[in-house]
Parts: structure tokens; C-alpha cells; sequence
């Protein structure tokens, strides 16, 4: 199929944007069927929001616990929930449990 350059309004900022003829063929490779309604910058402004803003900057939020096994301080990229055991790198590469699946 053949494709040509669109130009686009989005919906966010209303700016016009190019939907290229690549673009168009990378979106049809994919099975995408609709077009983008966001421009370039307010896809990547909504992704960063949509992250909850956690992993921002190449900076993740780190929080402080202390090591269920060991007692050691260390830190964690999640938000301990309290109702689960947290471990610091070294015990938690020691432990002896079954790979999550994902499935419970």
C-alpha cells in the first residue's frame, strides 16, 4: 500500500503535526488502526504522566527499608505495602523460592 504524508491537529495543544508516510506504514505493520490524535510532544507528555511520574529524568524514587533477613538499611524502587517481607539485594538473590509466574 501506498502512503503519503497527512498533516494532523491534536487534540491536546491543537498544533498541526506531520503523520508520515513511515509512520503510516510502521502503524499499519503493526495492526494499529487508528491515527495518532496527539502530536509528538504531548504523546511523550502523556506516556511521562501516565508512568505516574515515578521514573522521570532517568531518576527513580527510591524508598528506605530495612532488610527482612539481615537487618541491613537499604533502599527499594516500590513502595513497601508492609503486609510482605522486603530483602536487600544480597538476601534476595539468596532466597530460595519458586519463580513468579505472574498467575496466582
Amino acid at each position: 500500500m501506498s502512503y503519503e504524508d497527512r498533516t494532523l491537529s491534536c487534540m491536546e495543544c491543537g498544533q498541526s503535526f506531520t503523520f508520515s508516510a513511515d509512520d503510516q506504514a510502521y502503524h499499519a505493520d503493526r495492526g494499529y488502526a487508528n491515527e495518532p490524535k496527539r502530536c509528538p510532544a504531548c504523546r511523550q507528555a502523556k506516556r511521562a504522566q501516565r508512568n505516574g511520574g515515578s521514573y522521570e529524568g532517568g531518576h527513580r524514587e527510591m524508598h528506605p527499608v530495612v532488610c527482612a533477613e539481615c537487618g541491613k538499611d537499604t533502599t527499594v524502587p516500590f513502595r513497601p505495602r508492609g503486609d510482605r517481607p522486603v530483602y536487600c539485594n544480597d538476601c534476595f538473590r539468596r532466597q530460595d523460592r519458586p519463580v513468579a509466574t505472574g498467575r496466582y
